[in-house]
């Protein structure tokens, strides 16, 4: 999986999953004892994130809830989490064992080198001495009966004679001996399940590449300089390195200030510049330093050779304490508090250091300078986004011809760059942000901020309701019972409720089991009315509606025609209507009045990172920018600025958190997130609701606006809230002859 894609959810989903297989079902050969190795520190750090007090299983959507199955799912799930050799009592409930490879080696008279494990080196010896029990003894004693060993970065293992992959084929050979079973389970996760040359591993069986994680907006999208701007740039003829590639390096600091001007004040973006040599790596930093203020004490050195190792009389200064600093701020440079603005490293930092803010890579590299990594490798370090997949997110590229050619050359695997004019300080290409206008001293932003009251929910769910579900009140047409033949039976495919294949049940000989089937529609009955619990409640009562209610006459449910029916498209979402109106009618309620919360102040709004696009400068807004759904929403914007009438207004961007909910036409509780608010006075606040093409949605939003307004105007008396709404097509009947905002106040007022 590329880089930044979810290899870490991969793993803990196939370790939630085996955990469960050997708890719940009978003869599994799966295990509850879990071994995740990285290659070194920075890997296990990356991953303690995650694992540390088992946070990832409280967090991800990973555990069922409990009464699922009649399982108590959270309440089973006992792991106890060793890391390296800070090992607990070895339990029959479960462990995961967190460390890296060293821990776990043949021997134990191996050293490994400072610079060795911080960056990973191809391991030939035993890393930070240990303490407490010996990890690697715990893996090969009685205690350990059945075990899955999850590899990551697991492109060091493809070597047969790497201890890596002697040390797991010894803890497989110990088990069969000792348990007489092997290793239940071996996962091999990484980036790069490649050869240098670029062959894929055999041992492949799943592979999500950089160039689908990059179509999909799961990683940053690479930019390079297109020619014009690569033509401006020279490699002078000087043996001065940094004078060398003065313009490369520029040309970096030229496009990672453009991103830090746009979005300094929500993150840092990161300049990662790498150099072949600790000797460059340190002309580099001194040159940053010293020639663009924004760098001032803020370039972290990663003080290493090309080949990962700190010289010998390197090693004789550093002591362990120092490379753990430096090991922790490489870790965290994409924390606020970080210091750093610009990383400068050799080529071989490639991998684990698996941060989100780098934004700009400057490759330098000579023309013979042969590659010793993997082009994928090097655009990892960048490509993990910042922000959520729907912002989309610049990776810029910039480099010596050698090392833009290297970069290209991953083209053959259909990676696709973008090429784009760089070397102006305009703006940023990538994103914008939208934030309060705090350094803007013509605005006085305690008149322009706008009181937005919170209210309570007023439609809700009940789900304790859905015992009142009763099938033989359910108003169906009845679905005729078909009769298949053999051939037909044979095989049966079922799709979800949207069309999509789900699952194939094929037999012979043996008839497939009801319960089941009777469980798969439960659940999809449960996944779109959005209820997470009472499957235990909701499955009798879908049998007995498929027994009796469905085909409009008393069915045996075991009777294989009877299950072929069920695939059918007429039964299927005949039988979805019916419980999803039914739950809907029962479990939807509306309290009939809202109370207050709290008023949120515009002023405290966090900025919000937005895509570049069209935006509107306004003089009457509290932000320093509006956007706009639309060009429709634009020009409506573009009219309230120029308003006298008015006091200030703003979009409803999501950062508000200004939302109502309502019922849709599927039956389901959605958000709705009105347009505009607009102070007209300091006691008028109008809600604005524009709309282009109308939907039956719309109107129930419409409706719900205006009785939010009104539960807030009971709820309290400072301040009156009106609801509007203009539709586009209103709006070009009506502009030219509209003024003020008190014309459009007037104009479309919603009635009753």
């Amino acid at each position: 999986m590329a880089t930044g894609t979810g290899k870490t959810k991969i793993l803990s989903l196939a370790l939630t999953w085996s955990y469960f297989h050997k708890l719940y079902e009978k003869n599994s050969d799966l295990s509850k004892n879990f071994l995740i190795i990285a290659p070194n520190i920075i890997v296990l750090n990356r991953l303690r994130k995650d694992y540390n007090d088992l946070k990832v299983f409280k967090q991800d959507p990973l555990i069922p809830e409990n009464g699922h199955f009649d399982h108590n799912w959270r309440n089973d799930f006992q792991l106890t989490l060793h890391i390296q050799d800070e090992l607990k009592p070895i339990t029959e409930e479960g462990n995961l064992f967190l460390t890296n490879i060293h821990r776990v080696y043949l021997t134990e008279n191996w050293k490994l080198s400072l610079a060795e494990e911080f960056l990973g080196k191809k391991p030939p010896t035993d890393a930070d001495t240990s303490k407490g029990m010996d990890l690697g003894k715990v893996l090969r004693s009685n205690k350990i009966k059945n075990l899955v060993v999850m590899n990551d970065e697991a492109h060091h293992i493809h070597d047969e004679t790497m201890q890596w992959f002697k040390s797991i084929e010894d803890i497989n050979n110990t088990l069969q001996l000792k348990q007489g079973n092997g290793i239940s389970l071996q996962i091999d996760n990484t980036a790069t399940p490649k050869h240098t040359n670029g062959a894929i591993f055999v041992q492949t069986i799943s592979d999500y590449p950089l160039v689908e994680a990059i179509r999909q907006n799961v990683v940053k999208s690479p930019v390079l300089p297109d020619e014009a701007s690569r033509s401006k740039l020279t490699e002078k003829s000087t043996s001065k390195f940094v004078e060398r590639y003065k313009d490369y390096i520029h040309l970096g600091y030229i496009e990672w200030k453009k991103q830090f001007d746009e979005i300094n004040n929500i993150k840092t973006p990161i300049l990662f510049v790498m150099t072949l040599d600790t000797k460059e790596a340190n002309e580099t930093k001194e040159f940053l330093e010293l020639n663009y203020p924004e760098f001032k004490n803020s370039v972290l050195l990663i003080h290493t050779k090309k080949s990962g190792e700190i010289s010998e009389n390197e090693t004789s200064k550093r002591k362990k304490q120092e490379l753990e600093e430096l090991r922790k701020a490489a870790d965290a440079v994409d924390e606020d508090l970080s210091p750093y603005k610009a990383v400068v490293s050799v080529m071989m930092l490639r991998e684990g250091w698996d941060v989100r803010n780098v934004t700009t890579i400057v490759g330098l590299r000579p023309y013979e300078s042969p590659a010793k990594i993997l082009p994928e490798q090097t655009l990892g370090r960048g490509v993990r986004k910042m922000f959520d997949m729907d912002i989309k997110e610049e990776l810029v590229i910039i480099g010596t011809p050698a090392f833009i050619d290297f970069v290209e050359s991953i083209k053959t695997e259909g990676v696709e760059f973008n090429y784009r004019p760089m070397g102006d300080l305009g703006k940023s290409h990538s994103q914008m942000v939208v934030e309060v206008d705090q350094n803007n001293v013509k605005k006085d932003l305690d008149k322009l901020d706008i009181p937005i009251p919170m209210l309570s929910p007023r439609i809700h769910r009940e789900y304790k309701d859905l015992e009142n579900i009763q099938v033989q009140e359910m108003q169906i047409t009845p679905v005729p019972l078909r009769q298949f033949n053999q051939a037909e039976l044979k095989e049966i495919v079922f799709e979800d409720i949207d069309g999509e294949f789900s699952h194939k049940i094929e037999f012979t000989d043996t008839i497939p089991d009801y319960r089941n089937v009777v469980g798969f529609f439960t659940q999809t009955i449960l996944k779109g009315s959005r209820l997470v619990t009472g499957f235990n409640v909701l499955y009798p009562k879908v049998e007995q509606f498929i027994r009796h209610k469905l085909f409009g006459e008393n069915v045996n449910i075991e009777d294989p025609n009877v299950l072929r029916n069920l695939s059918e498209p007429e039964a299927k979402n005949t039988l979805y209507n019916a419980f999803k109106n039914a739950i809907d009618n029962l479990t939807i309620k509306d309290k009939g009045s809202a109370q207050i919360r709290n008023y949120v102040s515009l002023r405290k709004v966090k900025p919000l990172v937005v895509n570049n696009q069209a935006y509107l400068v306004p003089q009457k807004s509290i932000f320093n920018k509006i956007i706009g759904d639309s060009q429709f929403e634009l020009e409506f914007a573009s009219f309230l600025d120029a308003c006298d009438d008015i006091i200030s207004f703003v979009k409803n961007y999501q950062s508000l958190n200004f939302k109502m909910e309502y019922q849709g036409e599927d039956g389901n509780i959605h958000d709705y997130y009105p347009d505009f608010i607009i102070k007209q006075t300091e006691n008028k606040i109008y809600i604005l609701e524009t709309k282009g093409r109308e939907d039956l949605n719309d109107l129930r939003k419409i409706k719900r606006l205006k009785i939010w307004c009104d539960d807030v105007n009971i709820a309290q008396n400072g301040r009156q809230y009106i609801p509007l709404y203009v539709k586009q097509d209103d709006w070009e009947k009506h502009k030219n002859d509209v003024k003020t905002f008190e014309d459009i106040a007037e104009t479309f007022k919603l009635k009753g």
